[in-house]
């Protein structure tokens, strides 16, 4: 599958544009849906194909507006959603029963999300266990885009589990610098937890919204599942680095404990996340 199955986006073009021409393409039922599914699964018809990914374009529209105030150009968030909107119609499987629509959200939002760690300038903020916890959870606990009043600090405190002085300090450097999608070179054992997967405001999509809800009901029941599929030392990685309430264990530490090096475990940790988000795609659909 090549983007010569999609409109493309230029720099001549405007949204505006744009926006009107795939508002021109249909939405498809589900029982069209499906028979173009099947058709290009079993006959590689790329015709098929073009109509999935056509009907899906406003979708991409929607989540790339999402992302804005990052300062990047729409147009190119546009392209990458498409590029993902394209793997997601490649991979997508008609007989598991669930709507394209939701099995191509994950795979827009991760080429959106690869786009974005490319082409910022990256500056730390969470150099902390706590830090991050805070990062992760202040802006979605938070009750509007006014300033907290102190029995809100209060709640989101006793919430988190931290002080209240580290809910202001945080607050105030979310609302005073750039954020950091990820860490920085030199910051490697924390490389692969990074607040690029919390850049979009869902709170301004209904559907966002409800996406979220339904994520976080299904990473709840699936997470345990995905476990279950990792080897022994794979899982000992995992939740040792990231399921543990007193922050996890470092690099080092895990190479000191299986007798190997810390770039070893990181390569375990990375294959082993990979299978997990594999396998938790898999039990969602």
């Amino acid at each position: 599958m090549t983007t010569a199955l999609l409109p493309v986006l230029t720099a001549s073009d405007s949204l505006e544009h744009y926006s009107r021409a795939i508002k021109a393409y249909p939405i498809l039922s589900a029982e069209e849906e499906y028979a173009l599914a099947v058709k290009f699964r079993k006959e590689n018809d790329l015709e098929a194909a073009r109509q999935l990914i056509v009907s899906h374009l406003r979708l991409v529209a929607s989540i790339a507006r999402g992302y804005n105030g990052y300062g990047l150009p729409q147009a190119d968030l546009i392209q990458e959603g498409n590029i993902g909107l394209m793997k997601a119609v490649k991979r997508f499987d008609p007989e598991r029963g669930v709507r394209l629509v939701s099995f191509a959200m994950h795979w827009i939002k991760a080429e959106m999300h690869e786009y974005i760690v490319r082409n910022w300038r990256l500056v730390k903020i969470a150099t902390t266990k706590a830090q991050r916890k805070l990062f992760f959870n202040l802006r979605s606990m938070k009750p509007g885009h006014n300033s907290l009043q102190s029995s809100e600090v209060e709640h989101i405190a006793q919430t988190l589990n931290v002080k209240a002085e580290e809910v202001r300090e945080m607050e105030a450097r979310l609302n005073g610098h750039e954020i950091a999608l990820e860490s920085s070179a030199e910051d490697d054992e924390d490389g692969h937890y990074s607040p690029i997967a919390y850049l979009q405001d869902e709170r301004l999509e209904p559907l966002a919204a409800m996406q979220a809800k339904q994520t976080e009901a299904f990473e709840s029941n699936g997470l345990s599942h995905a476990l279950q599929h990792l080897d022994e030392r794979s899982r000992r990685v995992v939740e040792s680095r990231w399921l543990q309430d007193d922050g996890g264990k470092t690099l080092h530490e895990l190479a000191a404990e299986f007798g190997v090096s810390a770039e070893r475990i990181r390569q375990i940790e990375q294959k082993a996340m990979q299978k997990i988000k594999s396998t938790m795609l898999a039990y969602q659909a």
